[in-house]
């Protein structure tokens, strides 16, 4: 086969697949793509339906990146036009008359007052009076400028539209020619003109449209669309649902939380009678070394100095104490976190259940979390470390199965070739190449078991915390910047001990 019959063969093989993907007006859009291709720079083209569609072509086409962008700035142009033509500028300076004239109105009453009575206070109210007026004066000065101003508005919506739809034109081709593009590797991805994603493009442009249109040009026409439609009575309805549930919880399940609340306190009196009650030349020492041990010597150093900084400001006690509360919240974490991690990264239906809840315990504030925790183990330290477990509690799940999940299956595979067993394979194979983004984990854990100190000191816990929220509440910066370094120095201290090399 000559070389010219080829390139016919692939340039008919082209069209009948633009003719596919364009779904109409092929002819048109072969020549486009033609053009396009032949230059790796930007080529000039201009399509006019787009141009006149706007976002309603772009959303047809499935090209929503550039739909939606385009739809703000034109609903933004259109509104503007509106605004011009239809509203009221002076609105808001109309609004500020009416108010100062009824306050005009009682001082001029009290003015008369004043002069048939005779009383000396009759230069004060003249003189508001007089202010009143001027003030008057002016707001209607501006309302006279702001109609004035509607040509100008209409104006400068009418040049952005006509912008708007020039650059809507010019990239069109390109844009739909970049689709066609990745559509040629991904079948998968929309092509053609689809009824259904045409419909919901020109009901969402449209409403868009109209909404802003109605609403910024006359304000006051429909009230529906400045408040959202509600009761109050929904919310004490949710509000008694919502009470009634966590009411029956804690009767049904306070067996659950007292065990729960038992098991808490044990380890942390255990971690307070080791860091609170040892006499503090054995911590400390017991800190640098481990640091030495760790992170090496320049490392133990530094730690050495933090601890010097945290006991000669007289926040020794209170930073152990902050220790063992954190101490008790991480040791609970990791311990089911990392197993929870090792079940779900071989187990994906499972965590695709888990991920949401953990999604849900980061991004909800914690302030919100401690309601309902305070409900149930009420306040005091065990309920701090609840809280502080649902905040820090995920990212040590999370890098666990990312990191086993990372665990390359050629070496796994070749692992069970030689006939290891499942335990062999987890201990020997899966853990220790895991292990970087699973200490990573327990890093993160700890640092936002430490973020979480000040809140804790909101419920009863004691610590470090509470001397950052005397400070906040009594306005004391100096006590307050002491003891937020002190929390610092305890961070990066736990920070070398997890993340040493050694």
């Amino acid at each position: 086969m000559s070389e010219t019959a080829a390139e016919t063969l692939a340039r008919e093989n082209r069209d009948q697949l633009v003719a596919k993907f364009a779904d109409q007006n092929a002819d048109y859009y072969r020549g486009q793509f033609e053009k396009i291709g032949r230059s790796a720079r930007f080529t000039w083209t201009f399509n006019w339906v787009a141009a006149l569609l706007g976002p309603i072509w772009y959303g047809a086409r499935a090209l929503w990146r550039w739909a939606l962008p385009f739809l703000a700035l034109e609903a933004f142009a259109l509104i503007q036009m509106a605004r011009g033509l239809f509203g009221d500028l002076g609105a808001e300076a109309r609004e500020r008359i009416g108010q100062i004239e009824g306050t005009l109105d009682l001082r001029k009453r009290q003015l008369e007052a004043a002069i048939e009575q005779g009383k000396p206070n009759v230069d004060a109210f003249q003189r508001n009076v007089d202010s009143l007026e001027a003030a008057i004066g002016g707001f209607r000065d501006d309302v006279t400028r702001a109609e004035a101003t509607a040509i100008y508005v209409v104006g400068f919506g009418l040049a952005m539209l006509l912008i708007v739809k020039l650059i809507e034109g010019v990239l069109a081709n390109s844009a739909l020619e970049k689709r066609f593009s990745d559509w040629l590797s991904d079948r998968t991805l929309p092509s053609g003109i689809n009824k259904l994603r045409t419909a919901i493009s020109i009901g969402f442009t449209a409403l868009i449209f109209l909404v802003g249109m109605v609403h910024f040009s006359n304000p006051a026409a429909i009230p529906l669309l400045s408040e959202f439609p509600t009761h109050p009575d929904y919310r004490l309805t949710a509000i008694a649902a919502v009470e009634g549930f966590i009411n029956w919880l804690k009767q049904g399940s306070q067996w659950f939380f007292e065990n729960v609340t038992y098991g808490i306190r044990k380890v942390l009196d255990a971690l307070e009678l080791l860091f609170v009650s040892t006499p503090w030349i054995i911590v400390g020492s017991f800190i640098v070394f481990l640091t030495g041990l760790s992170a090496g010597p320049r490392a133990a150093v530094w730690s050495g100095a933090f601890l010097a900084y945290i006991g000669l400001l007289g926040f020794w006690d209170k930073a152990m104490t902050t220790l063992a509360l954190l101490g008790t919240a991480a040791a609970i974490s990791i311990a089911l976190g990392i197993p929870l991690g090792m079940f779900c990264a071989r187990r994906p239906r499972f965590y695709a259940v888990v991920r949401p809840i953990m999604d849900f315990m980061q991004t909800m504030p914690a302030f919100v979390f401690m309601i309902p925790v305070i409900a149930f183990f009420g306040v005091g330290k065990p309920a701090a470390i609840i809280i502080t477990m649902i905040f820090g509690g995920t990212p040590v799940v999370r890098l666990t199965v990312l990191g086993l999940r990372g665990v390359p299956e050629t070496i796994r595979e070749a692992a069970i070739a030689y006939g290891a067993s499942k335990w062999y394979l987890l201990t020997k194979v899966d853990l220790p190449l895991a292990a970087p983004s699973i200490l990573a984990g327990i890093n993160q854990t700890i640092m936002l078991s430490l973020a979480m100190v000040v809140v804790a000191s909101l419920i009863g816990a004691k610590g470090l915390g509470e001397d950052v929220l005397e400070a906040l509440q009594y306005n004391s910066v100096g006590q307050g910047i002491l003891a937020g370094f002190s929390i610092l120095f305890c961070a990066m201290i736990l920070d070398r001990v997890v993340q040493g090399k050694r």
